[in-house]
């Protein structure tokens, strides 16, 4: 089958689309960005691929088995498996990787400890992320092995004493990278089966019936006729310049995709906000963008959460429990910390702090879009941040105080608008 593949190299994740010739989606697949950019992009290729593997079973089974089973249930679960072994697999090499360090110790004595330690840790980290993944707690899109393992295994020891504390984070450290930065070369078929083992005792009877379709599908050739690499980070991709194309350009033809009526686009991004105009046909007719800083971007909500010891995801739902906006003076995300823990201080309530924060970054973020030629009917929020529902509400209070009744869109997969919107330009031009 003719596929099309689209990379975005963002700087907090990298992800992939993969389209076919009609231009629909088969299969998306993101990771954390790392040091090593080609390993990045080529883990979320891999997920890409995967995923549209599973993806081909799914609609096949639905042809086949179309009133028997509830497939679209079945699968989610199947995928979630899958997602396990792959994280079991990392975590078995950074087990043995931080142990062989901790063997190096020139204290036995200490060496001895923290084996013993680790034993323990490694066993309970285990236990408690299996847990997440095997009831649905985990996020495929912001939680990633490095973030479950590293919040997993902080917690774990936050309580020694500083001494073995600073010991067991530095082998951590000197670990993760090398880990991180090798690709594991997972076979979709054995790992399926592997993971359709793992289902829930009521869903083992469709074992049978997926089994079969799985030599047939992992056999299907996934090399993209085309490709292109964008984002915050394409001219570190290792792809020729005539397969890099700029981020404003496929985000704004990535959201005309996911909604035809676009004609104003706000992404907000790790690293950068993009305030995007565009015509009918989804092609840029002029855009803003912050140029200095990150300040108000998702690694300004990193730096936050990082400074409350909480995940990036749970920011939204407790600044949505505020009862009104502190005024914040500074989205700056080197005096983020600063200002969080004066406002705490002051006794104000981090309910508060953080709606203030989420609102001084939609603030930031309509300065850009007014610069840029303003609102105008429909617009489309997309980035991973378009997943946080207080920058979502301030996002719709702000469109509707300055510019009236125009239609807001946000699609569930926005945080792939880019690489959509490079799979898309590379099936529809010309070699």
């Amino acid at each position: 089958m003719k596929v099309y593949l689209g990379i975005d190299l963002g700087s907090t994740t990298s992800k992939a689309v993969i389209i076919d010739e009609h231009n629909r989606i088969i299969g998306r697949g993101i990771t954390n960005t790392r040091s090593n950019y080609k390993i990045a992009a080529d883990i979320a290729r891999m997920e890409a691929e995967f995923n549209s593997r599973l993806m081909i079973v799914y609609q096949r089974l639905k042809i086949d088995f179309p009133e028997e089973i509830e497939w679209q249930n079945v699968l989610p679960i199947l995928e979630n498996r899958f997602q396990y072994l792959q994280f079991k697999t990392r975590f078995d090499h950074l087990s043995e990787t931080m142990i062989t360090q901790v063997n190096q110790l020139e204290n036995k004595d200490q060496c001895k400890k923290i084996l013993n330690l680790l034993t323990t840790i490694f066993y309970d980290i285990e236990e408690s992320i299996k847990q997440k993944f095997f009831t649905g707690k985990t996020s495929g899109t912001s939680e990633f092995f490095r973030d479950l393992f590293s919040v997993a295994y902080l917690h774990a020891i936050e309580d020694f004493d500083k001494t073995i504390f600073d010991l067991m984070t530095a082998i951590y450290d000197r670990s993760i990278t090398p880990v991180e930065n090798q690709i594991i070369d997972f076979n979709f078929e054995e790992l399926t089966i592997r993971a359709l083992d793992l289902l829930p005792d009521e869903m083992q009877t469709y074992h049978s019936r997926i089994l079969p379709y799985l030599e047939e599908v992992s056999n299907i050739d996934l090399a993209p006729e085309d490709y292109i690499g964008t984002g915050y980070g394409r001219q570190l991709l290792p792809f020729e310049k005539k397969h890099i194309k700029s981020e404003i350009l496929c985000h704004a033809f990535g959201a005309h995709a996911y909604f035809p009526k676009t004609r104003t686009v706000l992404d907000i991004g790790g690293q950068d906000t993009k305030a995007i105009q565009v015509d009918s046909q989804g092609f840029v007719t002029s855009f803003q963008m912050n140029d200095r800083c990150a300040a108000g971007c998702g690694r300004y909500l990193g730096y936050i959460a990082d400074e409350m010891n909480i995940s990036v995801s749970e920011l939204g739902p407790i600044a949505m429990e505020a009862d009104y906006e502190t005024n914040i003076c500074s989205t700056c995300t080197v005096f983020a910390g600063a200002e969080l823990r004066e406002q705490l201080n002051l006794g104000e309530r981090k309910e508060n702090i953080l709606a203030g924060l989420h609102k001084a970054i939609v603030q930031r973020a309509f300065a850009l879009l007014a610069r840029s030629g303003g609102v105008r009917d429909e617009f489309t929020f997309t980035g991973g941040v378009a997943r946080n529902p207080a920058v979502v509400k301030y996002v719709t209070q702000m469109v509707t105080e300055n510019y009236g009744k125009i239609k807001i869109n946000s699609h569930p997969d926005s945080i792939f608008t880019g690489a959509l919107g490079a799979a898309l330009f590379s099936a529809t031009r010309k070699i």
